[in-house]
């Protein structure tokens, strides 16, 4: 299959149609969470009421982040592209659903994703788990090989590989996981001259 040929189109968001703006290292220490831990994950594992209150630090935090997002480059041009040609558009990301939601109003894009079609850290469990893209394909009713997973960094493309999707590596000038990339474009603009 070519790339011009995929209907199915699920897309990481932060550092994926966004500048990057989240300072990981910053939240760990603000959230006093080991530089080695995943942010999630090390939540996940703590007391209720800890977890709750860092999480609700997080939520604030990235509100605001989200409220400021920027496009990345070739990023609007793309997803309108895809759109145009009839394509399916899902999100599928680490932050919440209605925080990935203020980030498409943001950068233009908001009309391009039903809401139904945008998976958080509380629709589905965080990628790298596959979870949230098998519920993606089980949802438009495709099998997972028939999505493409667009995404900027290690967890999409470890997400994609486990639930059998095809795989696209943005935003990075080089591919340091080509085991794990099927497509890799410089930028989202590079990508959109890819569908030919």
């Amino acid at each position: 299959m070519s790339l011009g040929e995929v209907r199915n189109w699920v897309f990481d968001m932060d550092g994926t149609l966004t500048v990057a703006v989240h300072d990981f290292a910053a939240i760990r220490v603000a959230l006093d969470i080991p530089a080695e831990d995943d942010i999630l994950t090390h939540l996940a594992a703590l007391p209720a009421q800890e977890a709750a209150a860092k999480h609700a630090w997080l939520l604030e935090h990235e509100r605001d982040l989200a409220i400021a997002s920027t496009a990345a480059t070739g990023a609007v041009e793309l997803v309108r592209e895809l759109a145009q040609r009839g394509c399916r558009l899902g999100i599928l990301t680490r932050n919440a659903r209605e925080l990935a939601h203020v980030t498409l109003e943001a950068i233009g894009l908001a009309d391009c994703f039903p809401v139904e079609h945008i998976l958080g850290r509380d629709e589905a469990a965080p990628k790298p788990s596959p979870d949230g893209l098998l519920k993606i394909a089980h949802a438009w009713g495709v099998a997972p090989s028939e999505l493409v997973m667009v995404g900027d960094y290690r967890f999409d493309l470890d997400c994609g590989r486990a639930a059998g999707a095809r795989t696209v590596l943005v935003n990075l000038p080089d591919n340091p996981w080509p085991e794990l990339v099927d497509w890799h474009a410089a930028d989202c603009r590079a990508l959109k001259v890819m569908l030919g």
